[in-house]
């Protein structure tokens, strides 16, 4: 790896409770500073095994890090303050990288915690925690309120979202362990969180039921990836449950159109809906998991800007009130996003 420039320290136990303000890379800021906000992105995205073993070829950090910097900063001219990165453990995650990113734009960077697993954690995880080989508390809770409460690998970056999944395999073992330390840290610094769901096995109504049953106010939950579907009655039960929903993939249009995922929007907003969406693309400026040639050839809008140049004109053309778009983009992100 080339030119690490870690953020500054900012330790400290204060946490996340208000007062504190929404944490970034460059530290707190109150919830008015936030702006138009993207609340599901991911900077870098990789698999730090094969990255440090089998280098992929489109992968040149330098490169990469001042491509991510023109992006964002574009992204500020086009309108959008803040961007949530919800890489977190599984994904690659390097906060000293994105550091020397943030450390160039003039957006604001949230970083995350969390562990991405579908169904099994490392083996560390299966020998570490109580009434496990080795013992001692959950690795999982200490990790994800540390990185919270005190930083990200000793960088001082305070994560601002956690983040769990589920899909295809179901709540798995692991994935509850996961889950459970997840609602634990959200409970004691007052993180919100936000999840990978399948809205084709319509797997939000589990979360939902699981995060409820381990103690967790489902106002501080974002349902993730509901834009892929267009089950209106679905998404409907998730937002009355008392959760947000993340139409959070525009510019994936190898999964469901743009024009459809909007329509989409257009009609909960016709039912009245405005204050439980909140919009993004999931997108990347590097992922070994879509290489920025595949998304060059197959997914073209699945860019940052997707959401402010396409997407905003294609809702105000579809009869959303520049009213609904704020709230989608600034009100709801803010009121999410301060600790509760």
């Amino acid at each position: 790896m080339t030119g690490r420039t870690p953020a500054p320290s900012r330790g400290g136990r204060d946490g996340g409770r208000p007062g504190g303000g929404v944490q970034t890379f460059r530290g707190p800021v109150g919830a008015g500073a936030l702006g138009r906000t993207l609340i599901h992105e991911h900077v870098f995205v990789g698999s730090t095994e094969l990255d440090v073993n089998h280098p992929h070829p489109e992968w040149d950090e330098d490169r990469a890090v001042a491509l991510a910097a023109r992006q964002l900063t574009e992204l500020y001219r086009l309108g959008v303050r803040t961007v949530v990165d919800l890489t977190v453990l599984g994904l690659g995650r390097d906060v000293a990288r994105v550091a020397r990113v943030a450390q160039q734009v003039p957006v604001h960077l949230v970083a995350s915690t969390g562990y991405y697993t579908a169904d099994v954690l490392p083996p560390f995880f299966g020998t570490h925690g109580p009434g496990r080989l080795v013992g001692g508390p959950d690795p999982l809770v200490e990790f994800f309120v540390g990185d919270i409460e005190v930083g990200i690998a000793g960088t001082g970056v305070r994560a601002g979202m956690l983040k769990v999944v589920t899909d295809a395999p179901g709540i798995t073992d692991d994935v509850a362990r996961v889950m459970t330390a997840a609602a634990v840290a959200s409970r004691q610094t007052g993180v919100p969180i936000t999840t990978h769901s399948r809205p084709d096995l319509r797997n939000g109504l589990d979360q939902q039921a699981f995060l409820r049953a381990a103690g967790v106010d489902l106002s501080r939950v974002v349902i993730g990836h509901c834009g892929d579907s267009e089950d209106l009655p679905y998404l409907r039960s998730l937002m009355d449950a008392g959760s947000t929903i993340g139409m959070d993939r525009f510019g994936m249009e190898h999964v469901l159109p743009d024009e459809r995922r909007v329509a989409v929007v257009l009609e909960l907003l016709r039912l009245g809906y405005a204050d439980r969406m909140v919009l993004s693309h999931d997108a990347a400026t590097f992922s070994r998991v879509t290489p920025p040639s595949w998304r060059a050839a197959h997914a073209p809008h699945w860019r940052f800007e997707t959401i402010p140049r396409r997407i905003v004109p294609m809702l105000l053309d579809g009869g959303a009130s520049p009213e609904e778009i704020e709230r989608m983009l600034v009100t709801n992100p803010a009121r999410i996003l301060v600790p509760a």
